[in-house]
């Protein structure tokens, strides 16, 4: 009888080489996550000629706007606890194709009722999509390595959003507002495809629900083939036990309730600033006397710093995450504020517009990396999803906060002054959160190894 092997997965990819296989599901969860970002911002270029179309107002546009938003936070929270108990693969084409199908058929709705339907289904599936992207890409890296992975791949979102807003700028004067649509529908569905024929299950979670060493010899051997050795395969948590049995009791449970929180709040408090600010900035300059097409650009300029998360991913993975992405949320506070007091000046507001864009899309790409690394196996679907989720209402709160604040005749300064102040929340939550993490979830000092 040979003599038992037994592997530990996380084990046997650090000790590898980041592979061929690796990097594909690198790109697919990248690409995921890229349709979200061109999702979100297609949609905001879309609002003026649905004025124009259909003879709304203004005001019966927050729907449109708002629907998917609160698809994303219910498809959220309900596939991270779907996905720790049917796997992450059979969420993420489930919901892939659902927002495919949906974003399809919003481009055909004869009426804003519709539009708001389908926007709405279109969110659910975004919001199923984007946690479970993070979490199965962050069980397929090395320890030493997972935070810039992860970031790297999440960069797609603030990538697509700036991508979605310079494309529809140049195909609804060629092809209507419709086809904005109907090419975000049309690539997911292909997507779909991909993912049925290339994309593996997680390793990890098919361990911990006990699949035959055959199935996990199959997807381990393209990482490496020391797995071919194993007769046994097994996973450990630096994270500490919670007792819980579902990933909901794991994320509510008493070692972690209390970052979880934080979490949530910082998590809110980014989007906040992120959707205040695309939605409102082109209007906001063009009621400080800038020019719309120049409000317009230097509005862009916001969404396009996000690429500095790589930066955030590498210093995470060497010094405390918490604390990275709290300076990171500081600084934002600081260069939001600035930008109320540059409107005098286009070469020093675009410069502020940027540096504030790549600070804030910095340390917000920079959360789901942070989450998954916070919670085991067993509830770490859940706990990246429900941040996601809780935090979409930051995005709904954002639209509406400039409105208000607008509504009470603040001037220009005062408006950005106020959307700072998020900013400082999101860095207390964090700082509160290091303080109160349990100990086997603090980063290990630079060089230290710790199954995962």
């Amino acid at each position: 009888m040979a003599a038992r092997r037994i592997t530990d997965i996380q084990g046997l990819i650090n000790g590898s080489r980041f592979s061929g296989f690796q990097w594909l599901i690198f790109a697919l969860c990248f690409l995921i996550v890229l349709l979200d970002g061109f999702d979100t911002a297609a949609i905001g270029y879309i609002a003026p000629s649905l004025v124009a179309e259909w003879g709304v107002s203004r005001p019966a546009l927050a729907p449109v706007l708002s629907a998917a938003l609160f698809g994303l936070a219910f498809g959220a929270l309900s596939a991270g606890p779907l996905a720790d108990r049917f796997g992450r693969k059979a969420v993420l084409v489930v919901s892939v194709l659902v927002f495919g199908v949906a974003c399809l058929l919003s481009g055909f709705s004869g009426d804003l009722t519709q539009l708001v339907v389908w926007r709405f289904v279109t969110g659910l599936g975004l919001g199923a999509a984007m946690p479970n992207a993070v979490t199965l890409m962050s069980e397929y890296c090395p320890d030493a390595r997972r935070a810039t992975l992860t970031n790297a791949m999440f960069c797609g979102f603030p990538l697509g959003a700036a991508f979605g807003g310079f494309l529809a700028a140049w195909m609804i004067p060629h092809f209507g507002w419709r086809s904005v649509l109907v090419l975000g529908g049309v690539v997911p569905l292909v997507l779909t495809i991909l993912l049925l024929v290339l994309l593996p299950e997680s390793a990890r979670y098919l361990a911990a629900k006990g699949a035959p060493a055959e199935r996990l010899r199959r997807i381990l051997r393209r990482i490496s083939p020391a797995a071919d050795l194993a007769t046994e395969f097994r996973i450990t948590e630096a994270a500490p036990a919670s007792g819980a049995r579902s990933g909901i009791g794991v994320v509510l449970s008493r070692p972690y309730l209390v970052g979880s929180a934080m979490l949530w709040l910082a998590y809110f408090m980014g989007l906040v600033i992120f959707y205040a600010l695309i939605n409102w900035m082109p209007i906001l300059f063009k009621d400080a006397g800038l020019q719309p097409q120049t409000a317009a650009l230097i509005a862009a300029l916001f969404p396009l710093g996000g690429v500095g998360a790589i930066l955030f991913g590498w210093l995470m993975d060497r010094f405390d995450g918490n604390l990275i992405i709290a300076a990171g949320f500081g600084l934002t506070a600081v260069a939001v504020w600035a930008i109320g007091q540059a409107t005098g000046n286009h070469g020093l507001l675009m410069l502020v517009v940027f540096l504030a864009g790549t600070l804030m899309n910095t340390a917000q790409s920079s959360l789901p990396a942070l989450a998954a690394g916070y919670y085991p196996t067993q509830g770490r679907a859940t706990g990246v999803a429900w941040m996601l989720g809780l935090g979409r209402f930051g995005g709904i709160a954002g639209s509406f906060l400039v409105a208000e604040l607008s509504r009470r005749q603040l001037g220009f300064a005062e408006v950005f002054t106020v959307v700072a102040i998020p900013g400082l929340i999101a860095c207390a939550a964090l700082v509160a959160k290091r303080l109160a993490q349990p100990a086997g979830t603090r980063p290990a000092p630079r060089g230290e190894v710790l199954g995962h």
